[in-house]
């Protein structure tokens, strides 16, 4: 004789653990794209920073040679201390939720000052 398998038990098991697995799956797939995004955001922040640096220690503009290569959204702002140009790139990544906190990345880059330069913009 072949046994027959109880059907009425274990109906609708799969519907429920894929309704509570689900959402927590896509937070997952949200937060790890938002951080593709930040890191991504990161490197040209960095890239526009270095860029802005070595314009200012040229004696050029860094702010407009920096906003060139920055991400969208992005602030650059550029100083010189002694013999040191220094630029940060503010950008802000955007977070793929529209209630989610918004995410700022900080970007830093120190050049020399080229001996000779004598009317550094700011």
């Amino acid at each position: 004789m072949i046994g027959r398998r109880q059907t009425g038990r274990d109906r609708g098991s799969f519907t429920a653990e894929l309704a509570a697995g689900l959402p927590a799956l896509l937070l997952l797939l949200l937060t790890g794209l938002t951080a593709v995004n930040a890191v991504t955001t990161r490197a040209s922040s960095l890239h526009a920073a270095r860029e802005a640096a070595l314009a200012v220690a040229r004696g050029a503009d860094g702010s407009a040679d920096g906003l060139r290569s920055a991400p969208p959204g992005a602030e650059v702002t550029v100083s010189i201390d002694g013999d040191r140009a220094q630029a940060t790139v503010r950008a802000p990544v955007r977070a793929l939720g529209r209630r989610l906190p918004r995410i700022t990345v900080v970007a830093t880059a120190v050049a020399a000052v080229e001996p000779g330069t004598t009317d550094v913009s700011r």
